[in-house]
């Protein structure tokens, strides 16, 4: 039986009717009732069904923060962020603001809207995230959609001459190269000596399933270790813009307390920066992973 027949069979039998968004990536679910702790037939069906589309969607839900809690929990142990702040009381689950707070006109919404990349969560970790739970808490009338795009059809679409390029490569993953400025300056040193830049293989080998996935990104990855510095960001823009192509990609339109729960490991994300003046702000639990591997 395939991982898509197995995740088809445990959702069909727990009555959850299973939607892709796409022949590539993403799905929305219904039928899924939340519970704390989430029932274990329920939680296998989501870890089945998280593998096979990557990116999953949740509507019309209104949990509790225990609740947001205990569903990201069917996939491990949760973290917390070390420059985002968290919804007071409850350290795991971070506040995401957008623009509120940063943009005051045009020309400093101009200025938002450059911060907005596609990216992996906390890839300057030995660590990395292994997935998130967000939902929605506060929406603009229209825009501020959350994109994603597969990693692994990222990768293999390169060219087989780039595939050997980057075979056995590391590239450079940094806090501070996405975070600087939103860190005092008395505050960055010891953030860096906390979260040194990592090294992480450029292609990595999903813990799961086995894929090889595409695993640079905008925000953390400064450069391509032991490579010419131009011929690096060279080759380091062509591997980002992989991320770009609409056909990796699913994008969602966010309603009232929609969920949406990715694998940071196999996907990037891109929030879109186009509601300014509305406000949009989103909570979001953050589940541990472990330290990537390439090839062997």
């Amino acid at each position: 039986m395939t991982d898509a027949e197995l995740a088809g069979d445990l959702a069909g039998g727990l009555g959850l009717d299973v939607v892709p968004c796409g022949p590539v990536i993403g799905a929305e679910v219904a039928g899924v009732h939340l519970s704390d702790p989430i029932e274990p037939d329920v939680a296998s069906a989501l870890r089945a069904l998280l593998l096979r589309h990557k990116v999953l969607f949740l509507r019309d839900l209104d949990p509790s923060h225990e609740q947001h809690l205990a569903l990201a929990r069917v996939w491990g142990e949760l973290e917390g962020h070390p420059v985002i702040k968290h919804v007071p009381g409850y350290p795991e689950i971070l506040d995401i603001r957008g623009s509120e707070g940063r943009v005051e006109d045009a020309a400093t919404d101009q200025r938002f809207r450059v911060l907005d990349k596609w990216h992996a969560d906390v890839t300057f970790r030995a660590a990395p995230s292994m997935g998130a739970v967000l939902r929605a808490r506060e929406l603009p009338a229209s825009g501020g959609d959350t994109l994603w795009a597969d990693a692994a059809a990222a990768f293999d679409g390169l060219s087989d001459e780039v595939k050997a390029r980057i075979e056995g490569r590391t590239a450079t993953h940094d806090l501070l190269f996405d975070f600087g400025d939103r860190i005092a300056p008395e505050r960055r040193a010891a953030m860096a000596a906390e979260f040194p830049p990592q090294h992480h293989p450029i292609v990595r080998i999903h813990p799961e399933t086995g894929a090889s996935v595409l695993f640079v990104n905008a925000s953390f990855t400064s450069r391509i270790d032991e490579m010419d510095e131009v011929e690096g960001a060279k080759l380091l823009s062509h591997l980002l813009d992989r991320f770009k192509v609409p056909e990796y990609q699913v994008r969602f339109r966010w309603t009232p307390n929609a969920i949406a729960i990715w694998d940071n490991r196999a996907t990037q994300h891109y929030p879109v920066a186009d509601y300014w003046p509305a406000r949009r702000r989103m909570e979001r639990v953050t589940i541990a992973g472990d330290r990537p591997f390439g090839p062997r």
